[in-house]
Order: structure tokens, then C-alpha cells, then sequence
């Protein structure tokens, strides 16, 4: 059996990714949201997340916003943070945190009887500078930032809700889309910490690299 290989240079390998996914799309996507939608499909290879993906209105535009203003983004998991492009966040003046590793996090979560990630997004919570929330891994975390949100004690500039797996997942996303706060969710269980890097790099990349 002879496999035939298509020839493309390392330069070109993300190009022509991105032509193959334009000319897979199940169906005709807003262009105003197609680089969150094929970025997603690039870094996941499912072409379901041009369905899934819900956007708020004008969502795009609040981000971009924020990023120009310098946002702080936090991340869930140490994987998703290491996977945006800081380089590019900096540019902007911007930063991008996980708590869940740090000491005063893990003492909170043990003397509270809560998860790590509830408690990092409870220390998020005290940056003074424009929010960003990227949330791939935990739905502990983003129910704990609708509740910060109600308490009035978090006004994000945008939450990022693409968490992964079975249990309060599907709910904490439907949760996060009730609440009056510019989102980016990934209906149903599927998600990850790639996918909220993926969808931190598109919005930046809005901007320039």
C-alpha cells in the first residue's frame, strides 16, 4: 500500500491546516467569530465546535477591548496558561496567571473545604486590573465565578468557559451563560485547557503578532 504524503513546507504547515478546515466546515460560520471557531478546530482536529461554541453579543469586541487595556488573564490550569502566547499578551500590557499551585490557594481550599480552583478564583478576584477568565479544566471554578459575580465581587471583562468531562460540567457552562457577562462557552461536555488557550491565542492574534 503506497501513502501518498502531501508536500508542505514547516512555514506553511499552519496555512495550510487552516485552508483544510475552511474547506471542511460543515456549514457557513459568522466571520466576525471564524478565527475563535477554526482556531479551536485547528488545535482539536472536531469539527462539532463550529455548532458548540456559543459567543455573547458583541463578545469579540469586549474582549479586544480589554486585551488593549491591559486584562489579566486567568487560567485554570497551569497547561492552558502556558499555552497563550504571552508574547503577544505583553505587547498589550497584559499578563496571564494561574493560582492553582500557589501555597495560600491550597491553604484556603483545605481550611474551606473547597477545590483549588475555587479558591484561585476567589484570589483572581482581588486583581485590580481588567479580567479575562479561561477556564478549560474545572467547573468548580466557573460556578465560583458566577457566585463571586452575584456576591458582586467580580465584574469580568470576559469569561472563557470550555471546561471538560462529566460531572456539573454541561450545568456550569448553561450557568455561566445565564449570567450578564460576556462569555465564550463550549456547549455540552466537550472542552480543555488547549481549547481556552486556543481561544485566548485567536483574540490575540485579532490584534497582531
Amino acid at each position: 500500500m503506497k501513502i501518498e504524503l502531501e508536500r508542505v513546507a514547516p512555514m506553511e504547515i499552519e496555512a495550510r491546516s487552516f485552508e483544510i478546515i475552511e474547506s471542511e466546515l460543515p456549514h457557513p460560520i459568522d466571520p466576525a467569530l471564524a478565527p475563535i471557531i477554526k482556531r479551536v478546530i485547528h488545535t482539536t482536529a472536531d469539527f462539532e465546535y463550529a455548532d458548540s461554541l456559543c459567543f455573547s453579543e458583541n463578545v469579540v469586541e469586549e474582549a479586544l477591548a480589554a486585551i488593549q487595556e491591559g486584562a489579566v488573564i486567568v487560567t485554570d490550569t497551569t497547561m492552558a496558561m502556558s499555552g497563550i502566547n504571552k508574547k503577544v499578551l505583553a505587547k498589550h500590557g497584559g499578563a496571564a496567571r494561574c493560582f492553582i499551585g500557589d501555597a495560600d490557594v491550597a491553604e484556603a481550599a483545605k481550611a474551606n473545604g473547597t477545590t483549588r480552583a475555587v479558591a484561585s478564583m476567589e484570589k483572581a478576584a482581588t486583581i485590580d486590573r481588567p479580567l479575562i477568565f479561561a477556564i478549560g479544566n474545572a467547573p468548580t471554578a466557573l460556578v465560583r465565578i458566577y457566585e463571586l459575580m452575584a456576591e458582586g465581587k467580580l465584574n469580568p471583562r470576559l469569561v472563557i468557559g470550555v471546561p471538560v468531562g462529566f460531572v456539573n460540567v454541561v450545568q456550569s457552562k448553561e450557568l455561566i451563560m445565564t449570567a450578564d457577562v460576556p462569555y465564550i462557552v463550549a456547549r455540552g461536555r466537550k472542552g480543555g485547557s488547549n481549547v481556552a488557550a486556543a481561544i485566548c491565542n485567536a483574540l490575540l492574534y485579532m490584534l497582531g503578532r
